[in-house]
Order: structure tokens, then sequence, then C-alpha cells
């Protein structure tokens, strides 16, 4: 329901027309072709591939890459029914009761996002826990109160290099070993990756090796078995059905490049918000306690894709590019930062999904959530005077756009995974830039690895850590700091990877 947002009948078709002027028809179809889309990293763009039909063709660099999909599918539908049935066990021969899985950005935030938003369709004992931050705290409470004997770690990585990853990977496989052993562990761990000679250099078995493909980025991959957590704890049925939802949105979305196309009148309205009447940011609130992690999968889905500076053909762009994506879960969000979108002087978009029914099948209080959801709708757009009262008053005229369903299905949160997908594709098209790279991404990474292997060689860049001598007289504030209240001088008990 777009009807709230600030725009007209003929603002759209002229937006329609921009979108058309700026090829999003031939671009959409050369990425379906499996064209190389992301040309600054010479790969193409598959996603789509990943729900596919099996009788269906995706080609990329001569290769219908939809048997290969549909075999890793198999296979991780295998291991996960296995685990549920209790035909594949640990090490001691205990069933599998918890997953912990080990990633981070697309590697965490789509896996997680689908087991808290399903976890209501799953009837087995089986259980998720992600771990993503190199804080080691994050691990130590994940594993918290869990028995080794009963539990799968899968580590995610496409490169198998990215450093937060493989840090809290290599302590659980510790954590493991020190009650397993080492080779009762390795039945313990499996690996998402392309690169499985890295894999292998870890110590995972090779035959506990889920393949992912550079034709898919990381924030596009939950369909690939990046999902596998969520498989297991799910069923293969409901991983299946999330699937088709998303390639129900892909037919929807192939159809026409005009009003009726759903993911293309977002990513121009968004375009309109953001480049026109210049909101810099947008606000993402889902009335839905089960999808409270979808702000946070979007910040990384929109603005890791379209937050860019730099267009596709190289020149810097003259024009904003992304708003900024943030949000929280409806009604919490009243009573939190609703205040701001109702009466502050910065006027922010919103999208807010909602739903007739609930899992739960109360639907007294589902009535009052969805009530709550159309009146904030309503408020920001209408505003309200009251006469001599402006502390009471409110402008209005604030725009949102409503998503709504029956009911979170594993179709539906396919359906709306996919939907902002295909805006993000359409946006970044328009916009002229390449939505499917994230240098942005590297360079504190690269600064960050050459401080672990040589803090005191680095050349002089930074005051504050002490990389500039001539302003500093040789001393090194923050990193003489960090050294001298390192952990090695804490008691045992408190230094990392104790636990372990």
């Amino acid at each position: 329901d777009f009807s709230r947002q600030l725009v007209s009948d003929e603002i759209i078709q002229a937006l329609v027309n921009v979108a058309r002027n700026r090829g999003v028809e031939t671009a959409w179809s050369h990425m379906r072709s499996g064209g190389l889309v992301n040309t600054t990293e010479n790969r193409a763009v598959g996603h789509i591939a990943l729900r596919c039909h099996d009788d269906e063709t995706f080609m990329i660099g001569g290769r219908n890459v939809v048997a290969d999909v549909q075999a890793t599918l198999a296979n991780m539908s295998e291991l996960a029914q296995g685990i549920r049935l209790g035909t594949v066990t640990g090490s001691t021969g205990k069933k599998i009761r918890t997953v912990v899985n080990i990633g981070i950005g697309g590697s965490d935030l789509g896996p997680a996002l689908m087991f808290e938003a399903l976890q209501s369709f799953s009837s087995t004992a089986i259980t998720c826990r992600f771990v993503s931050n190199v804080d080691p705290s994050d691990l130590v409470q994940q594993l918290e109160g869990l028995d080794p004997a009963e539990t799968l770690v899968i580590i995610v990585s496409k490169t198998f290099t990215t450093s937060e990853t493989l840090a809290n990977a290599t302590a659980a496989q510790a954590w493991l070993s020190n009650e397993l052993g080492v080779a009762g562990s390795m039945q313990h761990l499996v690996a998402v990756s392309a690169n499985v000679d890295a894999v292998v250099a870890f110590g995972s078995p090779a035959s506990q090796f889920f393949p992912m493909w550079d034709w898919v980025g990381g924030r596009f991959s939950v369909g690939s078995a990046v999902g596998l957590a969520a498989m297991i704890a799910l069923g293969p049925d409901i991983f299946r059905q999330f699937l088709e939802g998303q390639h129900e949105m892909d037919v929807h979305a192939s159809a026409s490049f005009d009003a009726t196309n759903a993911p293309l009148v977002m990513a121009l309205i968004g375009l309109w918000n953001r480049n026109v009447l210049g909101y810099s940011t947008r606000a993402v609130i889902p009335y839905a306690y089960d999808l409270r992690g979808f702000p946070s999968y979007l910040q990384q889905l929109i603005m890791e894709s379209n937050g860019k500076g730099v267009r596709a053909d190289g020149e810097v762009v003259s024009y904003p590019t992304t708003a900024v994506v943030w949000g929280g879960v409806g009604t919490d969000a009243q009573h939190a930062f609703m205040q701001f979108l109702h009466q502050s002087p910065d006027v922010v978009p919103v999208d807010f999904l909602g739903f007739d029914q609930s899992s739960t099948g109360d639907h007294e209080r589902q009535t009052m959530l969805f009530m709550n959801l159309i009146a904030q709708a309503e408020a920001l757009a209408h505003g309200r005077h009251v006469p001599d009262a402006p502390h009471r008053s409110f402008v209005g005229n604030r725009p949102s756009t409503v998503i709504a369903a029956p009911t979170l299905t594993p179709r539906v949160l396919g359906q709306i995974v996919a939907l902002y997908e295909h805006a993000v594709f359409f946006e970044g098209v328009i916009l002229g830039i390449n939505s499917f790279d994230q240098w942005g991404v590297e360079l504190g990474k690269e600064l960050a690895s050459a401080l672990l292997e040589s803090p005191q060689g680095i050349s002089p860049q930074d005051f504050s850590t002490g990389l500039i001598a001539e302003m500093n007289s040789g001393s090194r504030h923050l990193l003489d700091w960090f050294h001298r209240h390192s952990v090695q001088n804490l008691p045992s008990s408190k230094r990392l990877g104790a636990d372990f």
C-alpha cells in the first residue's frame, strides 16, 4: 500500500519513464542471462538461480547452474532430515539438539532472520544459536549451557578467510575438542564456503562441506547453503516453501517493468524520497515480533549494496545514493523513537509490515497489534491540529508504505525478502552504481590485520593510535594503553578462551 507516499499517479508514471530510460529491463535481462553485472569483481549475479525450479535454466559461464543448486539443496536436505530424525548423530552417538552458526554479515543475518521468523513452524527440539561478533562474549554466551556432544557447529564464510569468523571458528573447535577430542570434534563441524581448499586447510572434513558460488553475494545468499542452520532447525519443507515464495516474487518482478511491478515501484519511491524530497533516512518497522531481525537484515542488504560514492563507470556520483536504514519492532518502537517520527523537523519515510493473523492464534492481541500499525501510518500521514496547543499538534504529511499479508508463512517471508532484493537491484541500476560489490568493507579490515601482525611497525597515519611519531614524541597512545592493559595481565579466569 503506497497510498500514503508523497506521490501521484503522474509522478509514478514519470518515475517509471526514468527507470525505462535508465535501462532497468535490459539490466534485469542481463542479470538473468548470467551477464557480468558485478563489474568491479568480474562476476555474474545469480541469486535468482537459488530458487529456480529444477526444470528451469540459469546460465552462468556457459553452464546451467540450476543443476548445481538443486544438487546442493538435496545434500542439505539429506543432512537436515538425518539430524531431525536422529539417524545422523554426533561422535558419541547422541542426537544433535543445537546448531551453532558462525558467520558474519550475510552469513549470519539471513539464516538468523529465517530461524527467528519461522521457528513457530518447527515442531522438533532442534534450536539454533548464531555467533557473528569477534567480541569473545558473543561466542561464550552462545555456547553457554550446551553439550558439545549434542552440538553441530556450522562455519559459514564465502572466502573462508574472514578473520572474525575464523577466530570464532577456531575457538569453537577448541571447545568441541576439549570434550570430544580432535577426531571427535570433526564430526561436529560443517563448513559452507566457496573456498574448499581453505576449508580443508582449516581442518574441516571435505565430506562435510557445502558449496557457495562467487556469483552469489553474501547479503543475497540466504536461500543457498548459507541457510543450512535454518533448514536443519525448521526442516527442508519449510526451507523450500521459503524458496518458492522468493521464486514467486522473481516471476512477478520479471513480468512487466511498469507501475504494476512492486519492487520497481518501491525502488522508485525510495529514490523520490531520497533524491527529490531529500529525506536522508528510512525506517523499517515490522509489527511482528518474529521479524525483529528484519531491520538489521535490511541495513546490510540496502546500505552495503547501494551505499556507494562511485558509479559503475568509475565516475564519482554527484547525487545521494541510498538512505540510511534503521528501525525496530512495533509496538516497542512506539515507546522508543516514534515521537521523533511524528514531531521532529526531520521527515523519515517508514516501511510498516504487518499481518492479520498471529502464529500463536491469539487473535485479540493480534488485532490490537495491527490496529496500532494502521494508527501510526494514519497519524504520520494526516497529523492533527489542536488549536492553541502546538505541543499536541502534528504536521502530518509524512510518508509511509504498508506491506501486509494474512500471516507470516515461509512463502510470505520469501516474497518479502525477494521484494527488497529486487528493489535494491532496480535502485542501483537507476543510480548507475554496482550494487554487488562492497569495497568499503575492506579498508578497516586491512588496517586491523596490519595492526595485529605488526602493531609497532605501521607507517604513520593517525595521532590517536600513535602512528605519527612527530606529533606524539614517539609514544603510541591507544596502542600503548591497550598493550599495558591487555588480557595477559588479567587473572587466568578472565582471559580470552579460558572457558574453552
